[in-house]
């Protein structure tokens, strides 16, 4: 009788079952998808129905009360583009250029750096809850080995 030894490997995390890691990242991504989704809809809403203190703060920036409600539909129907599994990368896309837009109001007016970091943040967070609930998008956007 031999006896064989036999290596065993160190517990990481990457030990655990790809399911696990699987479904905690969908998870992850839905919840910060879900934080974006539910402050732009609040945005949105505020600028379609004119809220007054969002009427003043647009005028400062220099917008009218009708493009705040342009801008207010047309974030809102971009929201609800990246909401909708199906169509959730186009709105990100349209998100982008939506926070891109916000950006350039912001430096525009030499409003500081939160305003402009804001938004960025917001643009990031976007893209970082789709990839993290989307396999097609991960690998789009993931860094590749060199």
């Amino acid at each position: 009788m031999t006896i064989q030894a036999h290596a065993i490997a160190p517990a990481s995390f990457d030990s655990a079952p790809a399911a696990v890691h699987g479904k905690a990242r969908i998870w992850t991504g839905r919840v910060i998808s879900g934080l974006v989704i539910a402050f732009l809809t609040f945005d949105s809403v505020c600028k379609l129905i004119q809220l007054p203190v969002v009427l003043e703060a647009s005028a400062k920036l220099g917008f009218s009360s009708a493009a705040i409600f342009a801008i207010g539909l047309t974030l809102f129907v971009c929201t609800a583009l990246y909401t909708i599994p199906r169509t959730a990368t186009l709105g990100a896309v349209l998100l982008t250029g939506y926070f891109g837009g916000a950006v350039c109001t912001h430096v525009r007016n030499f409003e500081g750096a939160f305003p402009i970091a804001f938004s960025l943040t917001f643009g990031v967070l976007v893209w970082v809850g789709l990839g993290l609930r989307d396999e097609r998008v991960k690998a789009l956007i993931a860094p590749r080995p060199r």
